[in-house]
């Protein structure tokens, strides 16, 4: 095998994965900004509230963030 057909061979690997990465990074941007924007209205209609809205919009971000850190890592794993 030619060290060209070797480079073709891993680059189209590599952009498989930055697409599946892209693809998996859109879900968990869809959910940060449902988040953040239902707690904006909690915040709004409940000031009193103000500490247990800001605490499960943490929670709920860093689930959010968990899958993509997965989306990131899954085309590492099974890429080869």
């Amino acid at each position: 095998m030619s060290a060209l057909q070797t480079l073709a061979a891993d680059g189209v690997t590599g952009s498989l994965g930055s697409i599946g990465y892209g693809l998996a990074a859109i879900g968990p941007g869809v959910g940060v900004g449902i988040i953040f924007g239902n707690g904006t209205q909690a915040l709004a209609r409940q000031p009193e509230a103000a500490g247990l809205i800001r605490a499960n919009q943490i929670l709920g971000f860093a689930f959010c963030e968990a899958l993509a850190l997965i989306g990131i890592v899954m085309p590492f794993v099974f890429g080869k």
